[in-house]
């Protein structure tokens, strides 16, 4: 196992140059002058001409590549053109966002989506299974926009002043103070700048509010992280609920399972044990798939509840032409997906003995 992991992080290699490559080439080829596309009116040439050498977009494009490629290899991924900050900084203070919102979401899609599937499986074709399947095609067919405008509508208008009602923007309540945990456990001395990992992790709501035991920052982080993990993951669920039918349709018609009933074992434990179990790869890799897609980052998602996540901060580098913003954040996010592949290859041995890697 440890060698195919090593093996796996050795061929990752490559992979991340040719994102590096492409990332670089597409950023380079957006129409339009990022310095004119900042400054507007107040560009003109001697200005643009003089920005242009300051932040080194005066070189020629391998040069630029070569020096880029040598800061990513030492976690220098430059610094934002349009917020003239550290992409460290800023990745540090708005991933956590998307990652919180990825995991809610996955979350949610899973722990609907999988025993749906199931149930749908085992009773097919009966009204429970048309029921679970069109309510999977509706939840497929729902444009996130008009989903999260929806669930806004009716949590946040119609069901206000309820015990139903759940903000419709936001992270935390307006005005709500919030201790970082590295402060509370005196990981930082004063005056003393965190790293950028203190700051990502702090910004973790949830994981905050779980490390400095903070019960009420807990409940208003899962309420306001609520509505945005059920647009976004509305269809994922569904996605996870008909790859979870078909695969367990398709070990119940295997012969160990008709061994397994024939024993006498109990119904829950056929099911479970046998052939839940023996459908689980198609699934996990459904999941990893759909992870690896909403730390991508939903625009649409964060720009109706007000989240400034990974989505409209692209948004914004490719507006503004800001290269290293727009690098530094994709770099990011081929690097959760070549990690989240290897992690689902990984669980791929654990889930089915068959398997064996060496």
């Amino acid at each position: 196992m440890i060698t195919f992991i090593l093996r796996r992080l050795l061929f990752s290699i490559p992979v991340l140059f040719g994102i590096l490559l492409v990332t670089f080439g597409l950023a380079r080829a957006i129409p339009g002058d990022p310095c004119r596309a900042i400054l507007g009116e107040r560009a003109t040439d001697i200005i643009c001409d003089a920005w242009m050498e300051r932040v080194g977009l005066n070189e020629p494009i391998p040069v630029q590549f070569a020096i880029y490629v040598g800061d990513v290899f030492r976690g220098d991924l430059g610094d934002s053109i349009r917020f003239g900050r550290s992409v460290v900084d800023l990745m540090a203070e708005r991933m956590p966002v998307t990652v919180e919102l990825a995991l809610a979401a996955l979350v949610f899609a899973s722990v609907i989506g999988i025993p749906l599937g199931i149930i749908s499986a085992y009773r097919r074709n009966t009204s429970i299974d048309i029921g679970t399947m069109l309510m999977a095609n509706i939840g497929v067919s729902m444009p996130v926009f008009w989903l999260g405008l929806m669930l806004a509508y009716i949590f946040g208008v119609i069901l206000k002043d309820t015990p139903f009602a759940l903000p419709p923007s936001g992270r935390l309540p307006p005005g709500m103070s919030v201790i970082p945990f590295y402060a509370q456990w005196g990981l930082v001395a004063d005056g003393q700048t965190p790293s950028a990992l203190l700051v990502f992790l702090s910004r973790l709501n949830i994981l905050n509010a779980i490390l400095t035991l903070n019960g009420e920052l807990l409940l208003a982080a899962l309420r306001h992280l609520a509505l945005p993990a059920m647009a976004v993951g509305t269809i994922p669920m569904a996605i996870i609920a008909r790859m979870t039918r078909s695969s367990v349709l398709e070990t119940l018609g295997q012969d160990y399972v008709r061994t397994a009933r024939a024993k006498g074992l109990r119904e829950m434990v056929v099911i479970l044990h046998h052939a839940v179990r023996n459908a689980l790869l198609p699934i996990v890799t459904i999941i990893g798939l759909n992870f690896g897609l909403l730390v991508s980052g939903a625009v649409l998602t964060e720009t109706i509840f007000g989240l400034t996540g990974v989505g409209r901060t692209l948004v914004d580098g490719i507006t503004s032409r800001d290269y290293p913003l727009v690098q530094g954040f994709t770099v990011f996010v081929a690097i959760a997906f070549v990690a989240i592949n290897l992690l689902v290859d990984i669980l791929y041995g654990y889930l089915d003995p068959r398997i064996r890697l060496r």
